[in-house]
């Protein structure tokens, strides 16, 4: 059984008020910085993970650069990680988008898999690509724990591919910053197995946050 602990970055700009990052990069803000020390520490103390990866996106670099001072586990970059490509619609705020594109917007939130920004991503594209990067994972360390350092949009793709669920249910999933999803997946699935039977034990957990007052 190959564990997974699927986490998202520290708090960024661009969150609250929402703005399509995507693959812009924007580095933690002090609250992120909090953040992710809290998990590192949680991590260190919960688990024993044999390898951390991350998204190239700086956010999540320097999380995972917390998780390895705790850990004293080398992170590396995993490209797949990265996160889904607004096109167009990067940097922009949400209210922008709606004015400029509102049938588009409208429909992002009910039927994502049917909307794809120009010069963007597809959903079923960036699954795709996502999937990928779990599946080497898998392979590389089948029997072992492992974490990745993603965003919301990476870690809701890699749920919806653990969980064999359709490209529609990708707004169920809430996934804050330093959160932590926690997947159980049987060996062999990294050799053309199936991923239906993986348990997910928790999703979205940060009472180690809350602990402390900083969520």
């Amino acid at each position: 059984m190959t564990r997974i602990i699927l986490t998202r970055h520290g708090h960024v700009e661009g969150i609250v008020p929402p703005r399509f990052r995507g693959r812009r990069d924007v580095p933690l803000t002090e609250t992120g910085r909090k953040q992710a020390a809290m998990l590192a520490e949680h991590i260190a103390a919960r688990y024993a993970p044999a390898a951390i990866y991350t998204s190239p996106l700086s956010r999540c670099v320097a999380t995972g650069a917390f998780i390895e001072a705790e850990t004293k586990v080398p992170a590396s970059v995993l490209d797949g990680l990265i996160d889904f490509d607004y096109g167009d619609w990067t940097g922009k705020t949400h209210e922008e988008v709606a004015e400029a594109d509102p049938a588009g917007y409208a429909r992002w939130w009910t039927e994502p898999q049917l909307v794809q920004p120009l010069n963007g991503d597809s959903l079923s594209g960036f699954v795709a690509r996502v999937t990928q990067a779990l599946l080497e994972v898998l392979a590389r360390h089948e029997g072992q724990c492992v974490v990745l350092v993603g965003h919301d949009s990476t870690n809701r793709a890699l749920l919806l591919t653990l969980m064999d669920l359709p490209f529609s249910a990708y707004w169920r999933f809430e996934q804050s910053p330093c959160g932590i999803s926690e997947i159980d997946v049987p060996d062999n699935n990294a050799n053309g197995g199936s991923n239906r039977r993986a348990r997910v034990l928790c999703v979205n957990e940060t009472l180690h946050l809350e602990r402390r007052g900083i969520v």
